[in-house]
């Protein structure tokens, strides 16, 4: 089974509009119009089994309404492939009962965005929601380093996950974009062997910037070769890795194929793909 880990949708009255705004904020290519229809067409393409959906709230008011959304998904999961996570807000009031209230209905995790909620991992709200996903045996992950619509943006540091994990203790903690997103290195040497997973995504190889928009430039669209991305395979595990696309920003069938060319053994791209993914959500 192939699991893709970290995707994203946006109901169909809003995607065009939601993506413009994005993209116009990125400046990069877009592969799929970011609605469920798509996603599943891609993922045919791509012959992936599951695709795991991550919303994010930048609203605390819209955190219920955004996880009943992501419940509807989960019914239809036989039919479409696709997974929901659920959603939590730092300056949402009963954290608690809210996780609580989607763990009892099959939700096996939640996505945090630092940048876009503007709210330090390690801060008190954020370790609050840390805590009681752990207690309810949610999967947490996490927009990890910088990103590419915010450059400068520190939220999500390895140096301030490093101090989460160490204050909140054992969570099931996923950081997307392979630690830490353009502070690679940083993320090797502080959480490197910690027991935190790490997704793939928007990771590996060239970006695809459009039009004229101050990152498009060589530094700025660097990403991790086939030798850096193995080396942090290496770093923390190749059974602590977890394939993910950041679809629609990326194109599923190309990343399935950059996993399966890698300098891995065949059981370690299997791992990724998929096999540490049942493992961690049950499948």
């Amino acid at each position: 089974m192939i699991v893709d880990i970290h995707t994203h949708t946006f109901p169909e009255r809003i995607a065009a509009a939601a993506l413009r705004k994005m993209q116009g904020q990125c400046h990069t290519a877009l592969f799929t119009g970011a609605t469920e229809p798509e996603l599943t067409a891609s993922m045919r393409r791509a012959g992936i089994d599951r695709s795991v959906i991550l919303p994010v709230s930048t609203n605390p008011q819209h955190v219920v309404k955004v996880n009943d959304a992501s419940l509807r998904i989960n019914e239809c999961t036989e039919e479409t492939g696709l997974i929901s996570f659920g959603c939590m807000h730092p300056d949402y009031d009963d954290v608690d009962g809210e996780l609580g209230r989607i763990a009892k209905a099959g939700i096996r995790g939640i996505k945090l965005h630092p940048v876009y909620q503007r709210c330090d991992i390690d801060d008190p709200r954020s370790l609050r929601i840390l805590r009681a996903a752990a207690d309810h045996g949610l999967s947490v992950i996490i927009h990890a380093g910088y990103d590419v619509g915010y450059p400068g943006e520190t939220q999500a540091l390895p140096e301030k996950i490093a101090r989460a994990l160490e204050a909140v203790g054992p969570v099931r903690m996923i950081l997307a974009h392979m630690g830490g997103w353009r502070c690679w290195e940083e993320a090797a040497r502080l959480l490197g062997g910690s027991g935190v997973y790490i997704d793939t995504a928007f990771s590996l190889g060239p970006m695809h910037p459009i039009g004229d928009g101050f990152y498009n430039t060589p530094e700025s669209l660097a990403r991790m070769d086939a030798e850096a991305f193995t080396r942090q395979v290496r770093a923390f595990g190749a059974d602590h890795v977890l394939f993910g696309t950041d679809s629609p920003w990326e194109d599923q069938v190309t990343e399935v194929q950059a996993i399966r060319a890698l300098p891995l053994t065949g059981t370690e791209q299997d791992a990724i793909l998929g096999g540490n993914a049942c493992r961690l959500l049950g499948l």
